[in-house]
């Protein structure tokens, strides 16, 4: 199979609704090129299970290579293992229900679903490159498109928000683009390359490593919100309409982990082992502190952006620790992330169409008015918590297993600080749950609310299947990951030796 129609059918949807001006047609053009990219993940989940190969560490199926620009040696190389179908299946899905929840989308809709479709291009690009300079290219891809979602179609102080993401990012950006610039320049054998495989079997020097590695580990890193860099994450989902948040918090704090994991860790592993300390120290802070901040908040909004802060450390937190189960961990955590966090943007969004507010000492009472939304509430509330038979449980117990495989002190200590966290997060979440969902009704007029339109429904079910199937059936995705996860452990114990 050809990888590249990741790419080209919703870049081709994309253009697709541009001729159009009525609402009906340019929606339907959307959700018809949203279905037929999760459809083409699932025939490429399908013919990759089939393949011989697909249980061998390192190895890459459905490889391509086409020269873009053969001067600096860069190629459209593209290839995948289940850690990149992982992401994949993750991005299909919620584009899709980011398409149904944004179905009444009357504000210049043809260009919000334009600049939509054109960010899930931009991710499924970034995740099956094997040239490092292609991923940098589809990373960039994506940065105007969420500024422009969020300063047109915003809420509140859109316009700071957007530029004040924009700014970090593309400064983000710059450190990974000097990161892959130090790879390119001093490859052991002389050769300037670009080539993710050909970089990871022949890595650069230790010096060479350690010098180049926290540029591109805090450049990926701000995309993941790394502590001290994640303000604008809270600001920027905030602000951010539902569709978008649901893909900056689902998606795009994605690229930054799968970065760190695939280039920074896998081509640099000497560094990583050497930086690693410093790794869990700020992914433990950025656990911490996300959840203790989350308490603070009142808007819901804000309540599941800075909840993203900490659950999103546990990503960093698993790279750092260099066990396989932690690695496998951090790769499920963010699976489990964006299809939780995706879910509570959308029943954010459903619940302030309703109510016009996203505060929660303005609300009471509303699954008694709105009982499926309610429902929809609660378990994205009970997923974030990390309760037994959904996702967030699987994800965060194989780190924090994973974690206390090592036996150092600061790992040790660390591990106990993480796990701590589960506790403040289960007080904001039930907190929330109780004050909006349960209790008695705010006001009479909630009983005039409609409750979930057909759309809605069906892009909350797409999301709740994900999260219950890595949940009850956690093996699946754990298969899938094993050969990838086992390809990192290798090169980190090759370097080690």
């Amino acid at each position: 199979m050809n990888l590249n129609w990741l790419i080209i059918v919703p870049l081709l949807t994309a253009l697709a609704v541009l001729p159009f001006r009525q609402l009906r047609q340019i929606r339907l053009i959307a959700l018809a090129g949203s279905a037929a990219q999760l459809l083409l993940s699932l025939v490429l989940l399908r013919l990759f299970l089939q393949h011989p190969e697909a249980k061998l560490s390192g190895a890459m199926l459905f490889e391509s290579s086409y020269s873009w620009f053969e001067p600096l040696h860069i190629n459209l190389h593209t290839g995948i293992d289940g850690i990149s179908l992982s992401m994949i299946l993750l991005t299909a899905l919620v584009v899709l229900a980011g398409v149904l929840v944004s179905w009444k989308m009357e504000k210049m809709s043809r260009e919000f679903f334009f600049l939509l479709l054109l960010l899930s291009a931009g991710a499924y690009g970034y995740f099956i490159s094997l040239d490092v300079f292609t991923m940098f290219f589809f990373l960039e891809m994506a940065v105007v498109p969420k500024f422009l979602l969020i300063g047109i179609w915003g809420s509140g102080k859109k316009e700071y928000s957007a530029t004040k993401l924009v700014l970090m990012l593309m400064g983000a950006s710059a450190l990974v683009f000097v990161g892959l610039a130090g790879l390119y320049f001093n490859h052991p054998a002389g050769e300037h390359t670009f080539s993710m495989t050909v970089l990871a079997n022949n890595p650069p020097t230790a010096d060479v490593q350690r010098f180049f590695f926290p540029f591109a580990f805090i450049g990926f890193g701000v995309f993941t919100a790394l502590f001290p860099f994640h303000t604008w994450v809270p600001d920027g989902h905030s602000s951010a309409p539902t569709a978008a948040s649901m893909f900056l918090a689902g998606i795009s704090m994605k690229l930054g982990g799968y970065g760190v994991l695939r280039v920074a860790t896998t081509i640099m592993p000497e560094a990583a082992s050497y930086y690693a300390p410093y790794i869990i120290v700020l992914s433990a802070i950025a656990i911490l502190y996300g959840s203790f901040a989350t308490m603070m908040q009142t808007d819901l909004k804000y309540i599941n952006a800075y909840s993203s802060v900490s659950h999103t450390g546990f990503v960093l937190f698993g790279i750092g620790m260099l066990t396989k189960t932690a690695i496998a961990g951090a790769v499920i955590q963010m699976v489990s992330h964006g299809l939780m966090t995706a879910l509570f943007f959308a029943v954010i969004g459903m619940v302030y169409e309703r109510t016009h507010t996203r505060e929660v000492a303005k609300m009471g009472g509303l699954l008694k008015a709105i009982p499926f939304i309610s429902t929809v509430f609660v378990i994205a509330g009970l997923t974030s918590l990390g309760l037994p038979g959904f996702s967030g449980f699987v994800a965060e117990m194989m780190v924090f297993i994973g974690s206390w495989e090592n036996s150092g002190v600061l790992h040790r200590t660390a591990t106990i600080a993480a796990t701590a966290s589960i506790v403040v997060t289960a007080v904001y979440i039930l907190r929330a749950v109780g004050k909006v969902i349960m209790g008695p009704v705010e006001h009479k007029a909630y009983f005039d609310f409609r409750d979930a339109t057909w759309n809605e429904k069906l892009a909350a079910i797409l999301l709740i299947a994900g999260i219950v199937a890595i949940g009850m059936a956690p093996f699946l995705i754990n298969d899938l990951i094993a050969p990838g996860t086992e390809a990192i452990m290798e090169k980190l114990s090759a370097s080690t030796r």
